[in-house]
């Protein structure tokens, strides 16, 4: 085992942490109780849910990696198989970042900054578990 993926691994939990906080200010940024009122009831319920989805995803993936790290770079079957879905989540993600058109909402600098350090984050978490899948 490479000695520095361990280290690299519970970088990219406290990583996920960070993008928790990022994504906790997206339905206020933009506006979700007022974008939203026009979709039905159900819609709109099933709108959260699956954002809530995400955000456990991600705090699971978070955890596991800070308190795992040394177990999920150890190249064992299962580990290789986490590694290689987290991987694939944030591979879908950075590419979404290609395809969202984000423009109109980022008025500020520090929503562009921090729209560019989202990615970064994203293509690195999606370079450090295929790194440990593979």
């Amino acid at each position: 085992m490479n000695e520095l993926l361990p280290t690299l691994i519970a970088a990219a939990g406290a990583g996920q942490l960070c993008v928790l906080i990022a994504s906790a200010l997206v339905p206020f940024r933009m506006n979700w109780r007022t974008e939203l009122q026009s979709l039905s009831r159900l819609h709109r319920q099933m709108y959260w849910v699956y954002g809530g989805y995400v955000v456990l995803s991600i705090l699971a993936f978070a955890l596991l990696s800070l308190f795992n790290a040394r177990e999920l770079a150890s190249g064992g079957t299962l580990a290789r198989g986490v590694c290689l879905y987290v991987a694939v989540f944030w591979g879908v993600r950075l590419v979404l970042q290609g395809v969202f058109d984000v423009r109109e909402h980022l008025t500020a600098w520090w929503l562009k900054a921090g729209y560019v350090m989202l990615t970064v984050l994203f293509a690195s978490f999606t370079f450090i578990y295929a790194w440990a899948a593979w």
